[in-house]
């Protein structure tokens, strides 16, 4: 596996430019990405390597904001063993020691330290262990100190309360470090965030996972997270088996893909390796990809 590029994309939503930040690759098993959805017709989309996995990305959403920068998830930061990291083919070292994300937004002229609003989808590793990282002396820390960190209130009490099913994907490092530090605004339900951001309650990946809409000057971008993982999981049933709730996620996927194609949103998608980002469209039997609304396309997209 290799990691997905570019690296950086760049597209605009109203007044804002916003880059697609690409914080690693990642392989993980292909029957768990699609779960009830039998191999032959998910392998069509995305092949898997000897090992059953497929290629993902780790994308994430940086923009340039009136009140600063606004991040929207970080990937898996760089505290993890050499096990995990293979476990779940973690491809995202960058330069000097420092992660693939960071090496984007240097390569866009930023630092982790000029980052003022932090927004987590939800808690798992490969979304928000790069909320902290360990420094040269081993401790481990906020990645960027002057932001607040936005989380759904229930996603941290479910985080911080893991059952076997739930264990391996939450560690306590990659958000209690915030906690400990000030920097954690626990919010309930929908909420604007700063002016036009708004984060939105899409249960069913977990229980109370965010995705975060983007309006301005009568252009939207959804940023979806796991609600819809990359562009082959557009059809309805297209579920993840890491679902804890899968027909919750049904449910919540129906609701805002119409949204998405009515109002003509750009969609974000998170861990696709090749596709950042599209128009959702309704064929009649499902949901799928169709032109852009624009005048002109994303940028580099």
């Amino acid at each position: 596996m290799t990691v997905p590029q570019p690296l950086v994309q760049t597209t605009t939503v109203g007044a804002w430019t916003v880059h697609a930040l690409q914080a690693g690759g990642q392989a993980l098993d292909g029957g768990a990405m699609f779960g009830v959805v039998p191999k032959p017709l998910w392998e069509r989309r995305i092949p898997a390597d000897a090992r059953n996995r497929i290629p993902l990305g780790m994308r994430c959403l940086l923009v340039e904001h009136d009140i600063g920068l606004v991040l929207i998830d970080n990937g898996a930061g760089n505290k993890e063993n050499e096990k995990f990291i293979d476990i779940y083919g973690i491809e995202n070292e960058g330069a000097e020691g420092r992660t693939l994300l960071e090496d984007g937004l240097r390569s866009l002229g930023f630092r982790p330290e000029d980052v003022v609003l932090m927004i987590d989808t939800h808690l798992h590793f490969d979304h928000a262990g790069g909320n902290t990282y360990r420094d040269a002396t081993g401790r481990i820390v906020p990645t960027f100190p002057k932001a607040r960190y936005i989380v759904q209130r229930g996603e941290y009490e479910w985080a911080s309360r893991t059952n076997e099913r739930t264990a391996a994907s939450y560690f306590p490092h990659n958000f209690e470090p915030v906690r400990e530090a000030g920097l954690l605004d626990l919010v309930d339900g929908d909420r604007e965030v700063a002016p036009g951001i708004r984060v939105v309650r899409t249960p069913g990946h977990t229980p109370h996972h965010q995705s975060v809409l983007l309006e301005s000057r009568g252009e939207a971008a959804f940023y979806l997270g796991d609600l819809v993982p990359t562009a082959a999981h557009l059809p309805l049933p297209w579920i993840m088996g890491y679902d804890v709730e899968p027909l919750v996620t049904l449910e919540t996927k129906r609701k805002y893909l119409e949204r998405a194609a009515a109002e003509q949103w750009l969609v974000v998608f998170e861990h696709d390796a090749s596709t950042a980002w599209g128009y959702v469209v309704h064929d009649g039997k499902a949901y799928g990809l169709g032109p852009g609304v624009k005048g002109q396309g994303p940028r580099g997209g």
